[in-house]
């Protein structure tokens, strides 16, 4: 029996295991003098032990916050045969047991028990539900900032990326190549013979067929990697020779070299254009959102304001989806059309209206009504940010913000869009649109029988939305991020107010590419009280482009067909023009000019026969067939 016993407990290494049984047979805690039943015992003991491996290896984990005690209380000892202290320890670990279970549930149950982030995620997903329900204005404002692409105290500072590098590499590689080949053909011009240059094009040749491919990409001749390292070593060591004062640094990558220098922003170069240009430019706008009328009002303003010169490009627009129209005022770009078509552009005196409503064909409309559209536009932005990872969304400290202060903002979340992240965004939003309108066609099967070109281009989209998930657009975008010539990110901060309604939006977003040498920043700040938006200098062009009181828009469509019509009616008028018959006394044409000015016959006259005889000895003189001469 102690044999038995010496099982159930071991120490090793300041590990405890023991066997953990709720409950057992009373016999087993009763001395037993038959051999049978102790090796019916001895069995059980065994066969419990390599059952409940899981639970005796729990044993072997250390806490901080557990005590050696509290293991103790926990376990069931089976050295004492009472079965009212069995039962009782049974009960101990049974509720231990569940509460251990509880608490892997918190660990991993985001729903029921959601960590920091899952709380700041849905409280941004609430919020912003309610505001797109909801009618509001907005007031934005837009700066700009130029700043190095690597900073000079980095420790990249100083390195190109990998795709500039392989770029003047190359080209440095092909310009060696020129330059050894002219020095060759100089050297050799003299001894050579046209039989020397035939055998030589043979061998080349030769050569081609036998190292085809043989490069760093199939396909692609002539780039291979020993090469290629060896001609950075080269470039690199070039690059690192000293030039005399009164020489001018010559490029050793060639035209390449000097384009990339070209498009290099020097710190001088950002500096000048962050105090010339970004400093005095904003991108100013109001807006109106009705969520009903599925209707979105606005005036976008693009102001430079400095000491010497002052601008600004005003331009009111509005989208109705319910009509299937969209109001814009052309005064913007007037003077573009003006270029294109003087005669069919009115003066602005001429305009009856500030704005010209265009509206969709019927045919359009008909196939994908805008209200489908967007009503699937809407919801699918909600539901992919609604699948974004909880990671993405944290909850910010707003004492220190200046922004939260003016706002009046309780609390803050902040959302960070990556490459990887606003990739996955647009591979959701896309499949959830699909969706959408595919469920709108199952719903009206007479008006989307077979063959219907919406049917059609839904079934091929879900066909190619099978065989990728939306992560793998993000890395697609991450991909083209790491070997292209730009980077992105957006980093935004939603602003709240004690009730989770969403008071203000501040969006950074960065834009950089190692090719231009510099990052450009978009700071937008949104603001969506009704304060702001009536002490706005651009809302009283709002009202008076949309307004109640707004004059009624000039219909786009009639000047497009009226446009349309006169320049059929000109098509027609030329083509007449050809079937024209003309009397003899019409056989001349003031277009009918000989070379020296002198009219001619169009007809079969002997002035028409020399000017072909002429014609022909030319033709002959130049080794000219005489068919093309007809021609």
């Amino acid at each position: 029996m102690s044999s038995t016993h010496s099982n159930h407990r071991s120490r090793q290494s300041g590990c405890r295991s023991q066997l953990h049984e709720v409950t057992a047979p009373a016999a087993i805690y009763h001395k037993n003098k038959h051999r049978n039943l102790s090796r019916t015992l001895t069995a059980t003991g065994y066969a419990l032990l390599l059952g409940g491996t899981s639970l005796v290896l729990m044993g072997c984990q250390t806490s901080a916050g557990v005590s050696s005690g509290a293991v103790s209380d926990a376990l069931i000892d089976f050295e004492v045969a009472d079965s009212a202290v069995n039962q009782a320890q049974g009960r101990v670990f049974t509720d231990r047991l569940q509460a251990s279970s509880a608490r892997y549930e918190q660990l991993f149950d985001q729903q029921s028990y959601p960590n920091t982030e899952t709380q700041a995620k849905t409280r941004l997903l609430a919020a912003i539900r309610q505001h797109l329900a909801s009618e509001h204005v907005a007031v934005a404002q837009a700066n700009y900032h130029m700043a190095p692409f690597i900073d000079p105290d980095s420790i990249d500072a100083g390195a190109s990326s990998l795709l500039r590098t392989i770029i003047e590499t190359y080209a440095y590689q092909e310009e060696q190549a020129i330059d050894d080949e002219a020095a060759d053909d100089n050297s050799e011009f003299a001894d050579r013979s046209f039989a020397d240059d035939a055998d030589e094009a043979f061998a080349d040749d030769e050569y081609s067929a036998n190292t085809k491919d043989d490069g760093l990409i199939p396909g692609v001749q002539g780039v291979k990697p020993k090469a290629l390292l060896k001609s950075y070593e080269a470039m690199q060591a070039a690059k690192q020779q000293p030039v005399a004062s009164d020489d001018k640094p010559m490029p050793t990558t060639g035209v390449i070299g000097q384009m990339l220098a070209m498009l290099h922003r020097t710190p001088e170069q950002i500096a000048a254009t962050n105090a010339y240009q970004y400093q005095h430019l904003t991108f100013n706008s109001v807006s109106q959102f009705r969520p009903k009328q599925r209707q979105l009002r606005s005036v976008y303003s693009y102001d430079y304001v400095s000491p010497t010169l002052s601008s600004s490009i005003q331009i009111p627009l509005a989208l109705d989806f319910n009509d299937s129209r969209i109001m814009v005022d052309p005064s913007a770009i007037m003077p573009i059309v003006a270029l294109a078509s003087p005669e069919n552009t009115p003066l602005p005196q001429e305009m009856a209206s500030h704005t010209v409503s265009f509206g969709l064909p019927k045919g359009i409309t008909e196939q994908l009504p805008p209200t489908v559209l967007y009503d699937a536009a809407l919801a699918a932005i909600q539901k992919s940010m609604a699948e974004l990872a909880p990671e993405y969304f944290s909850a910010v400290d707003i004492r220190n913000d200046a922004f939260a202060k003016e706002v009046g903002a309780s609390h803050a979340v902040k959302l960070y869009i990556g490459s990887k992240q606003g990739g996955e965004l647009v591979g959701k939003i896309l499949k959830y649109m699909t969706q959408s309108l595919q469920e709108h066609v199952d719903a009206n099967p007479s008006q989307y029988p077979d063959g219907a070109m919406l049917k059609a281009a839904l079934a091929k989209a879900q066909l190619y939305h099978k065989g990728y998930q939306s992560a793998d657009v993000g890395a697609l975008l991450q991909l083209i991020e790491a070997i292209g010539p730009i980077s992105f990110n957006q980093t935004n901060y939603y602003y709240l107010d004690r009730a989770n309604q969403l008071l203000a939006k501040q969006q950074r977003l960065n834009v950089g590419s190692d090719l231009m040498g510099a990052t450009t920043s978009v700071l937008n700040q949104v603001r969506y009280d009704k304060a702001s938006f009536n002490d706005h200098a651009l809302t009283p062009l709002l009202a008076e482009s949309f307004g109640a009181n707004a004059k009624p828009a000039i219909d786009g469509n009639a000047w497009l067909a009226k446009i349309r019509q006169q320049k059929d009616r000109l098509r027609s008028a030329r083509y007449a023009r050809y079937d024209y018959e003309y009397d003899d006394e019409d056989r001349y044409d003031v277009d009918n000019t000989d070379e020296e000015g002198g009219v001619y016959d169009s007809g079969n006259s002997e002035d028409w026969n020399d000017n072909d005889e002429a014609l022909y000895d030319d033709a002959a003189k130049y080794g000219i067939d005489s068919k093309l001469a007809d021609q």
